[in-house]
């Protein structure tokens, strides 16, 4: 049984659970809001719940350090990011009780996020991160959240817009250092990550069956997949191999760098000078995987096939890179008009079939 006393001027109870001994202050001089907590606490602990005392003492820092050990353990690869949210995160919540935590606050940390210019996405992910925080303590053995707020996300444009026309690829890749050219090219057609084409090693190619694989854990979703070479990779990566036995030093890497003594690392300076001398506009490489799926889809290539060639695990972010360019409306209207040329209409009551002759309409 709990019981009420006095420290000085305020309220304090005292309760037992699993035989260890809570006192807890009121916060208030008044016998009657005492009474009502002690109901609280002996209601909680009679249908098996931790009193909200312990709740009371979890930090917001305290949650933090389970969600970033919990990347850390399984050493997942947006570390980095979740790092960077949660640094914006302790901005406003460092220190702060998380029993303290509640959807107008989080709505006033929204506010100040859009107050400094960050992008709705980058808001998105950080709410995300706390999110995460909140339902990892949860579901901790003894929990240290009792409840997880309502938090509100923004809406998001993140349809992916930038790809290459094949005429401004082609532009590009004669601007380019030659080392680059191949690297480029395989991106261009396979639509692979940066850091998937740039850590493949020879060991993944099979020349003789044309065919370079990604192991499980070598991807961003952690999945294998393999591609076929068509006859210009073939031709691209066949030349690489036996340039390789010339060289004093032999790298595992397939695209190496202007040296040729380790993996590319870093493009930006050669990229953006091609760029402009090619007079395209500022592009990024990760158009090339906008660019990659786009062609495939219009080669007819079945959709699920491109999916499993680009890596895209579903199919909504998928669509966000199968993009619909201008010179696609225009072929669009060009075999809309096709086909309504081709068919049987009425006029007037008169059934006319419309078609076409040497360039003219006739009736038929």
């Amino acid at each position: 049984m709990g019981c009420i006393y006095r420290r000085k001027k305020m309220y304090w109870i005292k309760y037992y659970r699993h035989g260890k001994q809570y006192a807890e202050s009121t916060h208030s001089d008044k016998k009657a809001v005492a009474e009502q907590l002690l109901k609280l606490r002996e209601g909680e602990i009679a249908q098996g719940k931790i009193p909200g005392v312990a709740f009371d003492k979890v930090k917001f820092n305290d949650v933090v350090d389970d969600f970033l050990a919990d990347y850390r353990v399984n050493k997942k690869k947006s570390l980095v990011r979740a790092e960077r949210s949660v640094k914006h995160l302790k901005d406003v919540f460092e220190g702060m009780r998380v029993t303290n935590i509640s959807t107008p606050l989080i709505n006033k940390y929204i506010e100040k996020r859009i107050g400094e210019k960050a992008a709705n996405a980058s808001v998105n992910r950080e709410l995300a991160a706390l999110k995460r925080i909140l339902n990892l303590g949860a579901r901790q053995t003894p929990p240290k959240v009792d409840r997880v707020p309502y938090i509100p996300m923004l809406k998001e444009n993140n349809v992916r817009k930038g790809f290459f026309e094949h005429g401004d690829f082609l532009s590009l890749q004669k601007h380019l250092p030659e080392f680059l050219k191949p690297f480029t090219l395989f991106a261009y057609k396979t639509g692979w990550r940066f850091s998937e084409i740039t850590n493949l090693k020879w060991q993944q190619v099979d020349l003789a069956q044309r065919s370079v694989r990604l192991e499980s854990g070598e991807t961003k979703n952690d999945e294998g997949r393999m591609v076929y070479l068509d006859d210009e990779l073939q031709g691209i990566l066949s030349g690489l191999w036996k340039r390789r036995k010339d060289r004093e030093i032999i790298s595992p890497y397939i695209f190496l760098n202007e040296t040729g003594k380790d993996r590319i690392k870093d493009i930006r300076g050669a990229w953006n000078t091609a760029c402009q001398n090619a007079k395209i506009g500022k592009r990024l490489m990760h158009d090339f995987r906008r660019s990659a799926i786009r062609n495939m889809i219009r080669s007819g290539i079945p959709e699920r096939v491109a999916m499993m060639v680009s890596g895209h695990k579903t199919r909504s972010v998928f669509d966000r890179y199968n993009i619909v360019s201008d010179t696609d409306l225009k072929l669009a209207a060009e075999k809309q008009e096709t086909y309504l040329q081709a068919q049987t209409v009425t006029v007037s009551g008169t059934v006319t079939k419309i078609k076409k002759a040497r360039g003219q309409i006739v009736n038929a």
